[in-house]
């Protein structure tokens, strides 16, 4: 039996687990999930949340060693955690997510792709202090093969992204470099590409990337596809 902490990505909140929590437990695990600050059902104002802000959440719902798992950009928030308190973290599991480089924000990263799907998908508050996925992108880039009930879903609750985190270089400290760490490529992800995936995922062991069949939503596409490989993971 692990625990494992879910944590989303951008303009996302604890709902995008509701399929993936249960199914983990009926495998015999016990899984949470949160709001990052200024995501979900969290108040925090855009312009007060930072990456140092996102590790603490994350810390704060951890009272024992977890799997934290990161969707997409919470890579870099799973990742901070790490470096703040490595002892309350037993793996780290990257989802289609941005693993961090010492000295370069998510923002750089995303322009390292060697495709950009997401190129007119987003767009910015009056306050230039958040960003959301279009509509149209919702159904062409997030959940293009999300089961309709799933794309309704996701469309009643994604909101509002704070830019200020993903502009933040990443520090790292060091303290979280003895953490083991897996990665998971979605093969047909139209958000991320693949390839640049791939390219993130490759200081990891070979054993510890892995891959599924999905987009960038697997878990409302296949969430019992995807709770399976976690309960993988976690067996070792």
């Amino acid at each position: 039996m692990a625990r494992f902490l879910l944590v989303h990505g951008s303009g996302h909140g604890a709902w995008c687990w509701r399929d993936v929590r249960p199914a983990l437990v009926a495998l015999g695990h016990e899984a949470d999930a949160l709001d990052l600050p200024g995501s979900g059902d969290d108040s925090t104002p855009a312009g007060e949340v930072t990456l140092e802000g996102y590790g603490e959440a994350i810390l704060a719902r951890l009272d024992a060693p977890s799997i934290v798992v990161g969707h997409s950009a919470g890579g870099y928030a799973i990742a901070r955690a790490a470096e703040i308190a490595p002892a309350l973290i037993s793996r780290l599991v990257y989802l289609c997510a941005y693993v961090p480089r010492p000295g370069v924000s998510l923002i750089e990263m995303r322009r390292e792709a060697p495709e950009q799907p997401l190129a007119g998908a987003l767009e910015t508050s009056a306050d230039r202090l958040s960003y959301r996925f279009t509509d149209a992108a919702v159904a062409a880039n997030l959940c293009a093969d999300c089961p309709p009930e799933a794309l309704a879903f996701a469309r009643r609750n994604l909101g509002w992204q704070p830019i200020a985190p993903q502009a933040e270089p990443f520090v790292a400290t060091g303290k979280g470099a003895g953490i083991p760490r897996s990665y998971i490529v979605c093969e047909q992800d139209r958000t991320i590409p693949p390839a640049h995936q791939r390219s993130m995922a490759a200081g990891f062991a070979a054993n510890d990337i892995f891959s599924l069949p999905t987009g960038h939503a697997p878990f409302l596409a296949a969430p019992g596809t995807l709770a399976d490989l976690l309960d993988r993971i976690a067996r070792g």
